[in-house]
Formats: C-alpha cells, structure tokens, sequence
C-alpha cells in the first residue's frame, strides 16, 4: 500500500491531465485542441498544467514519485529559500549526464506540439530565451511515448536540421490555433500534412526529404527516446536542470514562477 499523499496526488494527476494513450491520435487530438479550455488565473492553470502518461500503472508512478523525492547527497542540497526540494522541483535520481560544453548549465525542455500545456508555456520560454544569461544552455527534447508524439518529433528535429528554428512556434500554432494536428492516420500520410506545412512556410521539399530521411534526425529520435525515459518523463512540459533537478509548472506555482525557478537553479550550479 501507498501512502495516502501519495495515492491521491496520483488519482488528482489521473482526472486533470490527458494520457499518452489517446492524446497522439489524430482525431483524439483534434477533439482535445477544439474542446481546450479557456484561460484563467495563472494560480489555476498550474493545477492542471502538464500532459501526462496514461498507461503507467500507480505502483510505477508512486515509485518514480517516492524516489525523485530522496535526499541529495549534503554537496548537492540548496540553500532552504524560496524554492523548496521536494515542493518547487526535486532531485533527479540518478543525475543524467548533460550535452553542453564546460562552463555552461544545461537546461532541458521536454515537450509535446500536441500538448496544450506546452502550447501555454512556449510564449515564456521565448521571452526567457531572449533574456537568459549567457551561461544556460537551452535543449529542446520532444517526447518520445507513442508513434504519434514520435511523428511529432520528426517534425521537430527535420526542421532544427534545416536551420528553420522560426517554425518552431508556427508549428504550436498551427496545432493549436489552426487546428491542424499535422498527424494523419499513418506515417505516410502525417509526412504530406508536415511537409505541406513546410512548403507553405518557404521550406524546399526535397531538402525537407532530405533532413527527414538524414541521419542525423535519426539519431536524434533515438536520444530523445533514451532520454524520456532517462528522465523518467510522466508529464510534459517537464523542466530538467543540468541533469540534476525536475521541475514543471505545477511545481514552480505558474508560468512566471518557473522560469525565475530555472533560473534560481541555474544559477546554484554555476556556483558549484
């Protein structure tokens, strides 16, 4: 048996979020986008804001849960500020390695396009990324739970290959505002309505073909699927710092209050 906190942070997770199961589908996601509820209070939104697995059984949840809650080594605890361990973000057990080079903290940003959540949070994450300091380094990882979200992330890495980091918000934008999933009922068919999304933003078709079949975006795909599960991602957007600390908007208490958090996190392990 659980214990109670526990089980019933599981069972509230279970009612406000969406399940990998069903969310990556074409039309799932199209009934999902169009029946998106309006905004509200930045305090509210945080109570539901992440996309979360819904096939992992609670006994695979509640462990994950109890282990990212163990204490840090006394060299890698925080100062007890405003950020609490265990409350704001929580320690990622074991620590992952990062892909920046020295002297920069790495800062993972693990997300879905189909993701709502995501969706909201991409306008701080743009304002962040013009102001951040010079020594965080943002990654971007899609997640890697199903072949929808993996079609998605195709599109993710085709269009980083190509140099065409523009689109990255068209794509939200498309998916959300347009309602355009840009998934179809196979692989073939979720090709034409991405690279149909590509023309129409300037991209050429064959050197699209070409970064899609590389590869490099290959590659890629498979890191992202190490690190999803490396991380131990149960929802999306899911904040990793510098392989050590998880966080997400729920945690941090909104939007705002978790890019200050990145940074506060940042910044302590510059220091170290």
């Amino acid at each position: 048996m659980f214990r109670p906190l526990v089980s019933i942070l599981l069972l509230t997770l279970s009612v406000t979020a969406c399940g990998r199961d069903n969310a990556p589908a074409p039309q799932a996601a199209k009934q999902q986008i169009a029946a998106k509820a309006p905004q509200t209070a930045e305090s509210q939104q945080a109570t539901a804001a992440q996309e979360t697995v819904g096939d992992a059984t609670s006994e695979e949840r509640g462990d994950a849960s109890l282990e990212h809650l163990a204490a840090l080594p006394t060299n890698q605890q925080l100062p007890n500020d405003k950020w609490k361990l265990g409350v704001n973000y929580k320690p990622l057990v074991p620590p992952q390695p990062t892909d920046v080079s020295a002297g920069k903290v790495e800062v993972v940003e693990v997300f879905w396009y189909g993701c709502p959540h995501c969706n909201d949070l991409e306008p701080y994450m743009m304002s962040w990324l013009k102001n951040k300091p010079g020594y965080i380094e943002l990654v971007r990882v899609p997640v890697m739970w199903s072949p929808g979200h993996r079609a998605h992330a195709k599109l993710f890495y085709t269009l980083e290959a190509l140099g065409r980091h523009d689109l990255h918000q068209k794509v939200f934008d498309t998916i959300h505002k347009d309602k355009n999933t840009l998934l179809g009922k196979t692989e073939a068919e979720s090709l034409d309505l991405q690279l149909a999304f590509a023309k129409a933003h300037g991209v050429d078709a064959k050197k699209f073909m070409d970064a899609y079949n590389s590869f490099g975006v290959a590659s890629n795909l498979q890191r992202a699927d190490q690190k999803t599960q490396r991380y131990r991602v149960e929802g999306v957007p899911q904040i990793i710092v510098n392989g050590k600390y998880t966080t997400d908007v729920g945690m941090a208490g909104g939007p705002s209050q978790l890019i200050q958090l990145i940074d506060y996190l940042a910044a302590s392990e510059r220091r170290r």
